[in-house]
């Protein structure tokens, strides 16, 4: 994924509206080693299941928290966070987003 402030990053878009999926999309998603995301907020929440690796996801107020392969968490809607590897292995994890209407799930509305 080639978006500013991302590095070393890659998304599938497993299920989306374009796949039928009415209401939330599913996507895998692996951080190479020092893969990251940026500190970013937008309107969908997110659901995230990590299946491997290690790292942190980084919260409001800069707070971090470390997640390992069977950890979940969930972000809140307008949330800031990131997601960091902090590992020298991939972090792969699943991430769910509801997809608003006249939207494909296959990207999210920014904060305003």
């Amino acid at each position: 994924m080639k978006k500013p402030g991302f590095n070393d990053m890659e998304a599938r878009f497993l299920l989306t509206s374009d796949d039928g999926c009415p209401r939330y999309a599913l996507r895998l998603m692996e951080f190479g080693p020092e893969g990251h995301t940026s500190y970013h907020c937008h309107k969908e929440e997110h659901e995230m299941f990590f299946l491997e690796g290690k790292g942190v996801v980084v919260g409001e107020e800069k707070k971090e928290v470390p997640v390992h392969a069977g950890d979940a968490l969930f972000i809140l809607p307008n949330e800031y966070h990131q997601v960091k590897n902090t590992g020298n292995d991939i972090l792969k994890m699943i991430c769910t987003v509801p997809i608003f209407p006249g939207q494909t799930g296959k990207g999210t509305t920014p904060c305003e």
